[in-house]
């Protein structure tokens, strides 16, 4: 049964648009005659589209569905933490990507065994798998909460739905077409928002000063928080929490995943990565500022209602409910279909990361076995469909949470990238450290991270902070027990 708010022009907006992008997509890719054609692209990818690439690839369903809901809950104090992103990305453009450009590398962690060895690539490749199966299993059940509102059906059908159709464009297209479509996509859902925004102002009694009076009065519009006194590292959204948690996160996320490392490697130079990778935490900030500013005017639109009084289980619905009920018939399927389409961009890059790393990090080392191009990119595929599956699984296993999706995503995230971000500072900073260095260190940053979340010690800002402190302090007193062994 089809939601009675969602119109006939809406659904052949939605239809049309996602058909004419996955084209594109597949065009885009062009035809792949190998793993590193399917992995990397054939040729060098302009700096720009990949820093679009990139924003959509971090952000999208949970930017566009979980921001306003969280703005909604609280105020606009998460611009602290998307600060932070843009530091993190300027420390890792001049402190990381030198490392990855100074060979032939396929993924990031490449340049672990480049630095220590064998044993260090695969371990930070299963870390990474099992990092990223979780926190997009959360936005692949993000991205199912508007299309269950569109189509009246229940999570686990919206969200293979949406697995099918994102496996179907990266099983053809390759991370070219993915990349060429983020970047496409985020214009889209951007424009989006801004229209939603526009929409919201319009038509409420006083405009801007009359929707907005609500969260002024709410205290919603407070960026700043000092946070100091008690429960100071209980508190995520701080002024300090927020930028030194969130440039360690991005740090973490933007120099060590492969998600992100993939599409850097894909512009083939230094300069136009860093341009690509500071680019995009410029344009971050404004966008969590358009996507919170859109959910305080919800909160006015809503008459600064609860979310039960709404009949909603969740803050992340909020969005989604305007979309599909209060806006005219096709601006509400041109939102949803640019929603969707981003979100499934996401997915994309995430399937195809999963399975680069899976191939070139993990089954050609331990394998030993060579392959031609032909098997090669075959194999690719396959892997590609394995954790498509893999990845509706996670989605099912989160369905349930009380926690707004975006936060869930980033606890998770942050979990294991202080050990991750640990180890790759361990290898560029000290020089000392050799391979055993790493791998204890590794795995003691993670058991920290164990006892620092069990315990709930910390707010999550403060995960990877604790998580590359560890590593750190591990690998360096280990390193300094050792006997020194030259760099290779």
């Amino acid at each position: 049964m089809l939601n009675s708010s969602f119109t006939a022009l809406d659904y052949i907006v939605v239809l049309v648009y996602l058909a004419a992008i996955t084209a594109f997509g597949i065009f885009r890719g062009g035809r792949q005659t190998s793993a590193q054609d399917y992995f990397l692209g054939r040729e060098e990818i302009p700096w720009w589209i990949v820093c679009f690439s990139i924003v959509a690839a971090e952000t999208s369903a949970l930017t566009f569905i979980s921001i306003p809901g969280l703005a909604y809950l609280t105020n606009l104090t998460f611009l602290q933490v998307a600060i932070g992103y843009l530091i993190g990305r300027i420390v890792v453009s001049y402190l990381l990507l030198p490392a990855y450009f100074r060979g032939e590398l396929s993924t990031a962690y490449a340049f672990l065994e480049h630095r220590f060895g064998r044993k260090t690539r695969s371990y930070g490749a299963i870390v990474f798998l099992f990092t990223r199966i979780a926190a997009d299993g959360v936005r692949l059940f993000a991205t199912a909460i508007p299309l269950k509102f569109v189509l009246d059906v229940n999570y686990p059908t919206a969200i293979i739905i949406l697995a099918a159709v994102a496996l179907a464009y990266t099983y053809f297209g390759g991370v070219r077409g993915v990349i060429w479509v983020d970047a496409v996509q985020m214009l889209v859902y951007v424009g989006g928002a801004a229209t939603a925004l526009v929409f919201l102002i319009a038509r409420a009694d006083g405009g801007w000063s009359g929707i907005s009076l609500a969260a002024f009065e709410a205290g919603k519009f407070q960026v700043i928080d000092w946070g100091l006194g008690a429960g100071f590292f209980q508190k995520p959204y701080t002024l300090i929490a927020g930028l030194v948690g969130g440039a360690l996160l991005s740090m973490a996320s933007h120099g060590t995943d492969q998600l992100i490392v993939q599409r850097l490697l894909a512009t083939r130079s230094l300069a136009a990565s860093r341009k690509a990778l500071i680019g995009s935490g410029i344009i971050i900030i404004f966008q969590f500022a358009l996507f919170l500013v859109v959910g305080l005017l919800l909160f006015g639109h809503y008459g600064a209602a609860t979310v039960a009084d709404l009949g909603l289980q969740r803050a992340d619905e909020i969005f989604p409910k305007y979309i599909i009920e209060g806006l005219p018939p096709g601006v509400s399927g041109f939102i949803i279909a640019g929603l969707l389409a981003a979100a499934l961009s996401t997915l994309a890059g995430s399937m195809s990361s999963l399975s680069s790393s899976t191939l070139l990090d993990l089954y050609r080392p331990l394998s030993g076995s060579t392959m031609d191009d032909a098997r090669a990119l075959w194999l690719s595929r396959r892997i590609t469909v394995g954790w498509a599956v893999l990845l509706v699984g996670s989605a099912v296993f989160f369905m349930n949470t009380s926690q707004t999706v975006v936060e869930l995503a980033l606890s998770i995230a942050s979990f294991t990238y202080g050990g991750l971000l640990g180890t790759f500072l361990l290898g560029v900073l000290l020089r000392r450290a050799r391979q055993e260095d790493a791998l204890a260190a590794f795995v003691g940053g993670i058991l920290v991270m164990v006892s620092v979340i069990s315990l709930k010690a910390v707010a999550w800002t403060w995960y990877t902070l604790v998580g590359v402190l560890a590593t750190l302090l591990i690998g360096t007193l280990l390193s300094r027990l050792s006997r020194p062994t030259p760099t290779p």
